[in-house]
């Protein structure tokens, strides 16, 4: 043997990374489970489950190809890349480039080379090449430059459908009593059984803990939802927990799935004239767009930007989003409920009910983004960092972001059916029966209105508050919802 491949949990790609040239002749493959990874934080047990099942999978289906696997546990990372060194004479150890600076940091000290990271359609040099040459980071102008690089949706040098964006197009509310085709069950087998019994849980059948198992969850989105998926994306129902959404972030993320493969397959369903293109532009600039800025963005801003806490907020994480017994509000009981149940809801309650909320509030940003990095089943740390500093709680005093993301109850009045049975009243700025959203909005604003007033994306908002004639009201009854939310009795 010559080499060692050490495997990340989120490296699971036989074409790609360090395995992309591997030899069952040459190379000795390592998984280390670490104690970290496992108990080293209140993970959500469904995430545990999918990511641990996941690599055990992968590894057996690199014995069958006939490497020799080394898969251990062990109390970190360099603990159990130690012992599968002294095991195979001090061989060296190559690693694709971790997704993350703590583990990049630890791997690098420890001596592992690195093999360019090409989980991603952009690379690291390529996007940062870009930001350095930006005033203002907007996707929107990535995006742009994404499907013209990589000719994806495009005749000639224009967009298919001679638009770039068919945003509009893709924000219809939910429709009444929407049920919709079912979504795909993953059946158990003795390996995911054995690391249901470990990790202490009785797993759902919503995720696939194998490639063959993704690829089918795949063929389920494009065959099934991917026409209707445009227009409802945005929208949000206790009727259906998914509405179209594709469920391939998890596979995306631990990489069971590329996303050049699941581009290529979108294209390949758009082609067959079956699937407007407010669905798959949108499907697409989610995939070419915002996950890949995303990244970049994460390794363009450096370690400490996670550190950002530029509105200076200090609430504690509210009692809530660990417990939905502990809110009357309805939007937030089902979506934490949601989350306890399978570790997932889609990307608008978690901007426009979450991350809002933790917003309006001021609760910190640093424990929200533990958090959210805690409970999501596709939860890596390059995507919650930027999505949770940048976007969500406008952390970064608008690095990333032009203006915050904060709205009141009439957005989640529009956009789901959340709001008809809620003992709240999505109209209401003040009295006991006032939508929490709706008098922390407005109160966020005057809190924060000397900064936002320079801000040209915000100054209509602001301006919006001289015309509140209940103002010190509804200040007062911010008070009490914040307290009320603290307590966990609102």
């Amino acid at each position: 043997m010559k080499r060692i491949l050490y495997i990340p949990f989120d490296h699971l790609h036989r074409n790609f990374g360090a395995l992309k040239e591997a030899d069952p002749k040459n190379d000795v493959i390592a998984f280390v489970e670490s104690a970290r990874m496992t108990t080293g934080r209140n993970w959500h047990k469904e995430r545990l489950f999918f990511l641990i099942s996941s690599a055990r999978h992968f590894a057996q289906s690199l014995e069958e190809e006939g490497f020799t696997v080394e898969y251990i546990k062990a109390a970190t990372t360099i603990g159990g890349l130690d012992a599968i060194k002294k095991k195979h004479k001090g061989l060296p150890i190559t690693s694709a480039e971790p997704s993350s600076f703590r583990q990049y940091e630890a791997l690098e000290k420890y001596g592992v080379s690195f093999v360019p990271n090409d989980f991603f359609l952009t690379p690291r040099p390529l996007f940062h090449q870009w930001a350095s040459e930006q005033k203002s980071y907007l996707m929107e102008n990535f995006y742009r430059k994404q499907r013209t690089r990589l000719n994806i949706l495009m005749e000639g040098k224009d967009p298919v459908g001679g638009s770039w964006n068919f945003d509009k197009e893709n924000r219809l509310p939910p429709p009444k009593k929407y049920e919709g085709p079912a979504y795909l069950e993953h059946k158990r087998d003795a390996i995911d059984l054995e690391v249901a019994e470990e990790v202490g849980h009785t797993p759902t059948t919503t995720w696939a803990t194998t490639r063959k198992g993704a690829l089918a969850q795949m063929r389920n989105f494009f065959d099934n939802h991917f026409a209707e998926f445009g227009p409802l994306e945005d929208a949000m129902t206790t009727d259906n927990w998914a509405l179209h959404h594709s469920l391939l972030s998890p596979y995306l993320n631990n990489n069971l799935l590329h996303p050049a493969e699941v581009i290529h397959a979108a294209v390949k369903a758009f082609n067959t004239g079956t699937v407007p293109i407010e669905s798959a532009e949108g499907f697409i600039r989610q995939l070419i767009g915002w996950r890949e800025y995303v990244n970049g963005m994460y390794w363009f801003l450096g370690p400490d930007y996670r550190e950002n806490n530029q509105l200076q907020a200090s609430i504690k994480l509210l009692p809530l989003f660990t417990d939905p017994s502990k809110t009357q509000m309805n939007c937030m009981k089902q979506t934490v409920t949601d989350i306890n149940d399978r570790a997932w809801v889609h990307h608008i309650p978690r901007l426009m009910l979450l991350s809002n909320l933790a917003l309006i509030t001021g609760t910190n940003p640093q424990q929200f983004l533990d958090w959210m990095r805690e409970v999501f089943i596709d939860a890596s740390e390059w995507v919650m960092v930027p999505n949770v500093i940048g976007m969500g709680v406008h952390a970064d005093g608008g690095q990333m972001m032009t203006k915050p993301y904060a709205a009141g109850g009439a957005y989640i009045s529009r956009m789901s059916n959340f709001c008809k049975p809620c003992v709240y009243d999505p109209k209401l700025r003040v009295g006991e029966t006032a939508c929490p959203f709706t008098t922390l909005y407005w109160d966020f604003l005057d809190r924060h209105k000397e900064a936002f007033a320079k801000n040209h994306r915000m100054s209509q908002q602001v301006f919006g508050l001289k015309r509140l004639s209940d103002l010190p009201e509804l200040k007062e009854r911010a008070q009490e919802v914040l307290e009320g939310l603290e307590q966990g009795k609102i």
